[in-house]
């Protein structure tokens, strides 16, 4: 199209800009006072937007105009400064040069920090803003040490199988490994848009034979040891949908995919011996860098307790003993006379043998539901205690006395061993039980305390089994049953663990194939030779469930049926495949050699890369994940293959990102609004969502802004679909960049605390980033653009800029190490507030702070750090660092008297003349009101104590007044002259 240049009148304001809309001419005023005239493109004028403009008519309403202005101050506002060019440009610039590789071959004499984040699952729903706070956090430690000259291992991979992706191809018809890699590919695009420095080259993922190919390899070691076993053991099983499930897929004792009831029933299952290394798991808690609630956490899960393994003999109707023993373990041996019954867990394995006729049927129907509820439900959850009586029992072995045998859901079989005594008189749950079912209740300790760890025994002395520990402490009395039931063969010193061995199948197609087969028609398994791995997932069309129990793997045939390679029998392979848990286990082992098909990984790389250094994740996988990771680990450590007993040195959990607060009001059956307060005492509210700008805060509290009276429920929860509050990344990078969205997530709050999410408070990091951008690129051109290099000048800084800069250096370096990344952004803020009031901006103080911005915005300091000058990214630089001689605080506070009257005070340096204080004193807001415009008798000074100032009396003026004076003194004075060179000319 033609471009012609044509000159048409416009309504539009005077005030109206002319940035956007090509416009050649400058407006020239019009008689009209209201409206002004531009020479336009024609181009331009039928794609000028507002609803008043047409080809035929060229007139547009002031107020269209006014909206499109709004709107296009809106976006400047915005946009602050040209994320939208500088983001992508640097993101392109690192991938094309490989920016921060690792490469396989490092100078080892250099330091090392090796910072990972917790292998995140690929889901299709994409990232939130929650997940970027660690990813941040990391990468900003990460750029950190490549500028103080470490050498640095930040890589990223998928822990890629797994139930989701399992459910989802079931749903769909859609094989798990096309949508896993769809996810895949999803979330690295997203990662890279957010500009992290990671490693690219050394991505792996769990569902690749390369990786898996070592999944097996360390499965084929803990089977040589004998730390990977087979044993019948119950699991959840839905008769209706015909599959195991996971526990986290039951819920209250039905299917979380249906609602169909779930029974507890026994299966051949793999499983690994955790329990094996339960001492040193909690005793090597002590050797490293984690939060202490952390490792407590640990510590509670694996559970070691000391005690004793008594055997209580079962009796027969005749009340004689059988050949058949319970062994009940107890930490409170002292207590044993006080036990007035025992309780087996619904599932204990002698259970039908001892179960009376009479009360078969009853106890049947409570184990059918006991079987169906949670182990959580059965022990944290369930208030009321419940059982039934077998109708057997056993004696007491400490007093010959027959003690009834019930059978209870709060035991569970596979803790311990599934039978307890009960003390009702000294354990709250035995007692509300024993209350229940009206059994005797026997004190035996004289307690010291309310915990009865202390006290002295009571009631426990028998002739007949000739133990008498009356009188004992608790500690002593425990030491003599021991010692008494070892003599007799009654029991044994037992030390026991809450921990459990690891149940490591899964009835699942999505997920690394165990490398074992069975011969034909036996159950004796055969490993695979490990030159056999990998041992590949067959494609299958069909992995729905079998509805049998078998596993959907053995629906391949082709692939089940195979040869012993050493007997040359047929055999099967195993169609249980390993857990989600499996992969991610060791995979932080593999980014130090990905590419190695000889080994694991080479022990040179090893020795050097690791442990981990530092290990971001959420709380989340504070037992499971990292309990499981350091099992392993160790079983690599016996047998040489890593050179560190810990696989991390130091674990940090950083902080849920909620959602942004909803506000919740609720309304009686009459439709009224009832405050919140008032709705705990009675009757039943409905509630209503309330926008935030009907809202306003009183106080503590959250009320309507249109009536104060109603008070509203005010919570943020956990970002999810179903609440439909997440927040997507993509969304704010479009609208704020990266950076913004990275110093946000960093700025909200400590990294490790809860925070909410609030959109609108992007807009002040936003703000800064663009004041940033200004101070040192310039003001932006009449079009919007800025020019292409920076304001930044060679001159020589001065103290004042120095000391800004350092204690900056100092600050944000300190913060960082410290993880406090939101007072190291403050302190940034800070420089940026002292570098507004500065007439130059040296190039020796503007880039360090660059530097020090990079770890945090790295697309602006990569731009800005090209635009002063330099034709290399930054990524390896030196960090700055701080020099203490401008650390110093050299200034000091000195009083001001006005006639002998102190008026205010002032900071000065040490050795400041009396020239530079009175100067300062008459630039102070408060102080210059009594020195303006008056006539100075004489000053008085004493150097870093006082400044006193003595006035004409005659011209002294009243406090906040000016002298009395002719208006020509007046002109003279130099604040005069100010004030009338600011006033604008005159209109007229």
């Amino acid at each position: 199209m033609n471009t012609q240049h044509i000159q048409i009148q416009l309504l539009l304001p005077q005030s109206f800009s002319s940035r956007n809309h090509q416009i050649l001419s400058p407006p020239q005023r019009l008689h009209h006072k209201k409206f002004t005239t531009f020479t336009i493109k024609r181009t331009s004028l039928f794609s000028y937007g507002g609803s008043g403009c047409s080809r035929s008519k060229f007139r547009c309403s002031v107020k269209d105009v006014e909206e499109q202005k709004q709107k296009q101050q809106q976006q400047v506002v915005k946009r602050a400064y040209p994320f939208h060019e500088i983001e992508p440009k640097w993101q392109t610039f690192w991938e094309n040069n490989r920016t921060f590789r690792t490469p396989d071959e490092i100078d080892t004499s250099k330091p090392k920090f090796y910072v990972l984040d917790m292998f995140p699952y690929p889901s299709g729903a994409g990232l939130h803003v929650g997940h970027p706070l660690g990813y941040t956090a990391t990468d900003i430690l990460a750029r950190l040490k490549r500028m103080q000259g470490y050498n640095v291992l930040h890589p990223m991979g998928w822990d890629a199988f797994g139930l989701p992706a399992e459910q989802y191809a079931i749903e769909t018809g859609t094989h798990p490994k096309i949508t896993t890699l769809r996810n895949i590919n999803r979330f690295r695009t997203q990662l890279k848009s957010l500009g992290f420095s990671y490693d690219w080259d050394r991505e792996i993922s769990t569902i690749e034979p390369d990786f898996y190919k070592w999944t097996q390899w360390i499965f084929l070691q803990l089977l040589k040891r004998g730390l990977a076993y087979q044993a019948e053991v119950p699991v959840n099983w839905c008769p209706v949908l015909g599959t195991v499930l996971a526990n986290e897929e039951v819920v209250d004792g039905v299917s979380e995919r249906g609602g169909h009831p779930v029974i507890r029933k026994p299966m051949r299952q793999w499983i690994l011996k955790i329990t094996e290394y339960a001492d040193r798991l909690l005793e090597d808690l002590d050797d490293v860098d984690w939060p202490e609630s952390l490792k407590e956490m640990q510590r509670n899960w694996i559970g070691k307790s000391e005690g004793a393994q008594m055997e209580f003999p079962i009796l027969d109707s005749d009340g004689q003993e059988r050949d058949v023993k319970i062994t009940i373990y107890t930490t409170r041996p002292d207590t044993i006379f006080g036990a007035t019954y025992l309780v087996l867990a619904p599932e204990h394995i002698l259970l039908p043998s001892l179960v009376s006729k009479e009360q078969s049927k009853r106890v049947e129907e409570y184990k059918d539901i006991a079987l169906r509820k949670s182990e959580l439900k059965r022990t944290e959850l369930q208030k009321e205690k419940t059982g039934v009586f077998s109708g057997g029992y056993a004696r007491n072995p400490v007093n010959g006395e027959a003690i009834p045998i019930w059978v209870a859901d709060y035991v569970l079989g596979s803790y311990g061993t599934g039978a307890i005594m009960a003390v009702p008189a000294h354990d709250s749950r035995d007692q509300e039980f024993a209350l229940n079912y009206d059994i005797p209740i026997l004190p035996v300790v004289k307690q010291d305390d309310e915990s009865c760890s202390e006290g002295t025994i009571i009631n426990s002395s028998n002739v007949t089994t000739g133990l008498d520990i009356n009188g004992l402490s608790c500690k002593e009395a425990a030491s003599k049953v021991i010692e008494w039931a070892e003599e007799t063969g009654n029991g044994k010193k037992k030390v026991n663990y809450k921990l459990r061995d690891w149940l490591f199948a899964r009835q699942r197609y999505w997920g690394e194939p165990i490398p074992v087969i069975f011969l034909d028609g036996t159950s004796e398994s055969v490993p695979l030779n490990e030159t056999e791995l990998p041992l590949t997932l067959p494609e299958l069309d069909d992995f729905t469930p079998t509805g049998t129990g078998e596993p959907p793997l053995s629906k391949a045939k082709s692939w089940v049926e195979t040869t012993d390679p050493s007997s040359g029998k047929p055999a099967i392979r195993e169609t249980s495949t390993m857990p989600q848990w499996a992969g991610s286990c060791w995979y932080y082992l593999r980014f130090m050699d990905p590419k190695n098909s000889n080994e694991l990984v080479d022990k040179t790389k090893e020795r050097y890369w690791g442990p981990v250094d530092v290990y971001v994740g959420g709380a989340e996988h504070a037992v499971l994940h990292l309990l499981y990771s350091r099992f392993w680990h160790k079983v690599l450590y016996d047998i040489g293959v890593v050179s560190n007993k810990e696989p991390f040195k130091c674990v940090i959990n950083q902080g849920l990102i909620l959602g942004e607060v909803q506000y919740t009001a609720c309304k009686d059956a009459d439709g009224n609004y009832v405050s919140a307060d008032l709705t705990e005492m009675s009757g039943e509210y409905h509630r209503e969502s309330i926008p935030e700008e009907k809202v306003i805060k009183s106080g503590d509290s959250f009320v309507l802004k249109d009536d104060p009276n109603i008070r509203l429920i005010s919570r943020a929860h956990k970002m999810s679909k179903s609440r439909g509050n997440v927040v997507n990344p993509d969304d704010v990078v479009s609208e704020y960049g990266a950076d913004s969205l990275r110093l946000y997530e960093m700025f909200m709050g400590p990294f490790r605390d809860f925070k909410t999410w609030n959109t609108s408070g992007i807009e002040g990091v936003h703000r800064f980033l663009g004041r940033t951008w200004r101070l040192i690129v310039g003001s932006p051109l009449p079009d919007g653009t800025f020019n292409d290099g920076s304001v930044v000048t060679d001159e020589k800084p001065t103290l004042e800029q120095l000391r800004s800069l350092h204690k900056c250096i100092a600050k944000v370096t300190e913060e960082i190490e410290g993880t406090r990344f939101n007072t190291g952004i403050s302190a940034m803020m800070e420089f940026i507030n002292a570098a507004y009031k500065w007439d130059k901006h040296p190039r020796t103080v503007i880039e360090p702070f660059v530097l020090l911005l990079s770890p945090y915005a790295p697309h602006m300091a990569e731009e800005l750090w090209f635009r002063i000058g330099h034709s290399n990214s930054l990524a390896y630089e030196s960090f700055p660092k701080a020099n203490p001689d401008y650390l110093k605080d050299t200034t000091i506070v000195l009083p001001i008297q006005i006639n002998g009257k102190t008026r205010g005070t002032i900071q000065v340096e040490e050795g400041c003349s009396e020239e530079e204080a009175f100067r300062l004193a008459s630039l102070d807001e408060k102080l210059s009101k009594f020195l303006d415009g008056t006539s100075i008798k004489k000053r008085i000074y004493v150097p870093g104590k006082i400044l006193n100032v003595i006035l004409d009396r005659q011209n002294v003026k009243k406090k906040g007044q000016l002298p009395a004076t002719n208006v020509s003194s007046l002109d003279n004075c130099l604040p005069r002259k100010e004030f009338l060179a600011s006033m604008p000319a005159s209109p007229f």
